[in-house]
């Protein structure tokens, strides 16, 4: 089968690969119809995540129809369309008790990761009664892949780990796809403003389309004093970072008024400055998070009530043999203009 490999640090190649069989009595393997990129992927590629070894076959995101199954799973059999999670949960252990599924003992981020992924015309999927979904009929499959990680990961590493709450003030950094995910399912609990800010006009003009109160382009250094001129000189309720590179955490540190959150999102390859000397006295919260995805089963009602369209997220679309193509559109986000792109196998 074909498959998009890392190779190491700024390497990567569509090779040929073995297709995966069964390896215990809970996996299935899917035959992919549609997968995408994520900017984990783009952090594995910078070398920032040292538990993805070269050889690796990358993403952790898609729907497929199932091709076979183990013998312990008995809520899915073959010819069954589903979302894959980019969390693998054995619904068992005590952190999967305590609905952590990201750091399930036996599961957690690993497709794409630890063992292979989604970016292949086949994937094999532990623990696939908790990990898969099916499809409900009629629905848009290509936005159902934005289910897989995006949609839950903006929601609960930003939206609820931030308690955004009705007639609050939000400032999402970063107006890349993750921000915009952040944005979207946001304006489920009715913020009083959502302020969007970024260095791209394009994305912030995205941004507004979406339903940001303002946009401010951070390019001047401005962005802190513009937001506090927004907010009467008070600050935001919640700041959710959904960058990862030091100086969009340290904005979120001079945007938060007295009793708000930092809501880290964003994947941070370096070192971060904690301003503890300004925030000390504050009541500040920060959190951090992995997507559990937890709230995947309401999103996916939500989504199919048509409330939320993540199929906006969507810009470009490839095949698995132009899979290259679609990594470095989707890495010259800036001048092609890309969001989310999707990869038909």
């Amino acid at each position: 089968m074909k498959a998009l490999v890392y190779k190491g640090p700024g390497q990567k190649t569509l090779e040929d690969r073995p297709k995966p069989e069964i390896q215990a009595p809970g996996d299935a393997v899917v035959k992919m119809l549609m997968t995408t990129i994520c900017g984990t992927d783009l952090h594995i590629l910078k070398g920032d995540v040292p538990t993805c070894a070269p050889g690796r076959i990358l993403g952790h995101e898609g729907v497929g129809v199932i091709e076979s199954v183990g013998p312990a799973v008995s809520t899915f059999k073959a010819g069954d369309r589903v979302l894959i999670s980019c969390i693998s949960s054995c619904g068992k252990c005590d952190y999967c008790r305590r609905a952590m599924y990201s750091h399930c003992t036996t599961g957690g981020w690993i497709l794409g990761n630890t063992i292979d992924g989604t970016q292949a015309e086949y994937v094999r999927t532990p623990h696939a009664e908790t990990s898969l979904y099916p499809i409900p009929e009629g629905v848009d499959e290509e936005a159902m892949v934005m289910l897989s990680d995006i949609l839950p990961t903006g929601f609960e590493c930003g939206v609820l780990n931030g308690k955004v709450a009705p007639g609050a003030t939000v400032a999402i950094v970063g107006a890349g796809p993750i921000g915009l995910a952040a944005l979207l399912t946001a304006q489920l609990y009715s913020p009083a403003a959502v302020i969007m800010i970024d260095l791209d006009d394009g994305r912030l003009e995205v941004a507004h389309r979406f339903g940001a109160t303002h946009v401010i382009n951070s390019g001047d250094g401005q962005a802190a004093a513009t937001v506090l001129t927004l907010t009467g000189g008070r600050g935001v309720d919640t700041a959710i970072e959904a960058v990862g590179v030091p100086a969009t955490f340290e904005l979120c540190e001079d945007l938060v008024a007295p009793g708000g959150v930092i809501a880290n999102i964003g994947v941070h390859g370096k070192a971060v400055n904690l301003h503890l000397e300004t925030l000390w006295s504050r009541n500040i919260a920060i959190t951090t998070r992995l997507v559990d995805t937890a709230a995947t089963p309401m999103l996916l009602k939500t989504v199919g009530s048509g409330r939320i369209d993540p199929s906006q997220l969507i810009t470009h679309r490839f095949t698995l043999d132009q899979i290259l193509d679609a990594y470095d559109t989707f890495g010259r986000a800036a001048e092609t203009k890309a969001l989310k792109v999707i990869i038909r196998a």
